[in-house]
């Protein structure tokens, strides 16, 4: 094997992070232990941070002062670019710059027929919508990275009735849902679990001492937001019967919707909340089912009521599917 290959082997062998015997290496890249002292060597004067394990004689590549260059194999090349120019349309602020630039720098390098490939993401795809509302790169970085380390966090916020307020919490997890991105924590002045949104808090200060991670309730933090959202924090609420089973039901209602709990074998609860009633009416009739209304506002039912006859109006002239086949063959 030519030394400059050999030499971008070991990197693509070492890049994941783990450990790695010189024995192992050896093995792999066909070479003997001697040579692998010696190429991990010139890593080192290329400055990655190949570190020597005592008493293991192996070896592992570290996180350095400097960003040093990258191996990607061809699908891992793609992958990054194509985060890239997505994310370039997300509603993470500071990065619209910066997500461009390295975009350029690696489609600059890609061999033809993968740029080709990144390339048609752009032409033929296309983004439609708002992406909502903008979350500086930083504030994500710091809650992430005290959720990980299990650091309390102190933040301003303000909830949706422009209330504002210093809040101190134990972060848990962020999740990015319905264009938004919510942090869930354990609220120390309140004693309980909350959900803000990441847009309207702002981190104060150092973050604080560590702490016991507590037991999330609904054990999975996507399934815990999406039951908070639909059943605590809407001013308008409403329980429904869907006449299907929970497992048709989770195919047909919309990530964020709701929350389905199985009743029996042909039913199942759908429990939805909303900013508006015509919302709930959408949401709800949305999941093309038969369903019962067991939970909800007069104001809702009445709405229920004007969005039938509605439908019924808007048809009133046409008959029933299959009616005109029907009378045709009563006739001859």
């Amino acid at each position: 094997m030519d030394p400059s290959a050999r030499l971008l082997r070991l990197l693509s062998l070492l890049q994941d992070g783990r450990e790695r015997s010189g024995a192992e290496l050896a093995e792999r890249l066909g070479v003997t232990a001697r040579t692998v002292r010696r190429d991990i060597a010139r890593l080192r004067a290329l400055d990655y941070p190949v570190r020597a394990l005592r008493g293991t004689a192996g070896y592992q590549l570290a996180g350095g002062a400097a960003l040093p260059p990258l191996r990607l194999d061809e699908e891992e090349a793609v992958a990054v670019a194509v985060g890239l120019r997505t994310t370039a349309n997300s509603s993470v602020a500071g990065i619209e710059e910066a997500a461009p630039r390295a975009l350029a720098k690696l489609t600059g390098v890609l061999p033809a027929r993968l740029r080709q490939r990144v390339d048609a993401l752009g032409t033929s795809a296309l983004h439609v919508g708002a992406a909502g509302p903008p979350v500086a790169a930083g504030t994500l970085v710091t809650l992430a990275g005290a959720s990980r380390r299990r650091e309390r966090l102190r933040f301003d916020y303000t909830d949706a009735r422009g209330r504002q307020a210093v809040r101190e919490v134990e972060p848990h997890h962020l999740v990015s849902l319905a264009r938004h991105w919510y942090l869930i924590a354990w609220d120390l002045r309140r004693a309980d679990w909350r959900v803000f949104r990441v847009d309207r808090l702002s981190p104060r200060g150092p973050a604080g001492p560590r702490f016991a991670p507590r037991p999330l309730p609904h054990g999975d933090p996507a399934a815990f937001l999406v039951h908070r959202l639909s059943a605590g924090l809407w001013p308008h609420r409403a329980t429904c019967v869907l006449h299907v089973s929970a497992a048709e039901a989770a195919e047909l209602v919309w990530p964020g919707t709701g929350v389905v709990e199985p009743v029996d074998e042909r039913s199942c609860l759908l429990r939805v909340g909303a900013d508006s009633v015509p919302s709930l009416v959408w949401m709800i009739t949305s999941v093309n089912v038969d369903f019962t209304l067991v939970e909800g506002s007069d104001e809702l039912a009445a709405a229920l009521r004007a969005q039938a006859a509605r439908c019924l109006r808007a048809v009133a002239g046409r008959p029933p599917a299959g009616a005109g086949a029907a009378a045709g063959e009563a006739a001859g």
